[in-house]
């Protein structure tokens, strides 16, 4: 295992902690004490994930997380002692792709590393063949999706929720059905991170036809058809 993992965290006693938790399970850590020293990072190592407190000096973790969300879509876990559904929410509508609240098990944490590195380098799926539905196509095994003749980047979550949609056309999923099925279980805030998500990806795949369903949730409105 040679994963590298950016930590940008000010509280040197959570630092080590979450730094000594995750060498031990193999992975290259980072650590900034700010933003600003993680921006540098990035720059100067290009971390295969980032785990980023909110509450930072100077730069806080959201414009952080925003500017990396800019050029990467590199999996991001927020931690932070801001419990509030407003934090959870832009954190994950700023891309942020798992939330957690102090204080929290460094146990967990490292489960949910885990997990986003799976899924984000996953290359196995049960779904053998490619995905093709009028100008969109999914390839499952490699995660990768084309609009138009164009590859779109996407990130784990906006890629799991189009992936979701997409494998049943013109199938309305609710809400909730949605956050079990592409947070599994781990988020505990309020539905609008699916509307956020849902907002991201029409915004990239411009014209692609997610329909929402009023008071319930969201379907692709598509015609079906695969190779």
């Amino acid at each position: 295992m040679n994963e590298h993992i950016g930590l940008v965290e000010d509280d040197t006693n959570i630092q080590n902690i979450v730094e000594s938790y995750l060498k031990k399970e193999g992975y290259t850590v980072t650590v900034a004490g700010s933003a600003e020293d993680g921006l540098d990072i990035w720059r100067a190592h290009q971390p295969d994930m980032w785990i980023i407190d909110i509450m930072l000096p100077g730069m806080d973790g959201f414009e952080f997380c925003r500017q990396i969300r800019d050029e990467s879509d590199v999996p991001i876990i927020i931690i932070s002692a801001k419990d509030e559904e407003i934090d959870k929410v832009l954190g994950l509508e700023l891309g942020g792709d798992d939330y957690l609240t102090k204080p929290f098990s460094p146990r967990e944490l490292v489960a949910r590393v885990r997990r986003l590195f799976k899924r984000s380098g996953q290359k196995s799926s049960t779904t053998e063949s490619v995905l093709k539905l009028s100008e969109l196509t999914i390839y499952p095994k490699e995660r990768r999706v084309f609009w138009k003749g164009e590859e779109i980047e996407t990130t784990i979550k906006e890629y799991d929720l189009l992936s979701l949609l997409a494998e049943h056309p013109n199938y309305a999923y609710s809400r909730e059905a949605i956050i079990d099925q592409v947070w599994g279980g781990t988020y505990y805030g309020s539905d609008r991170a699916v509307d956020d998500i849902i907002k991201r990806i029409r915004k990239k795949f411009d014209g692609l036809n997610i329909e929402t369903v009023w008071g319930y949730g969201y379907r692709l409105g598509i015609e079906e058809g695969t190779e």
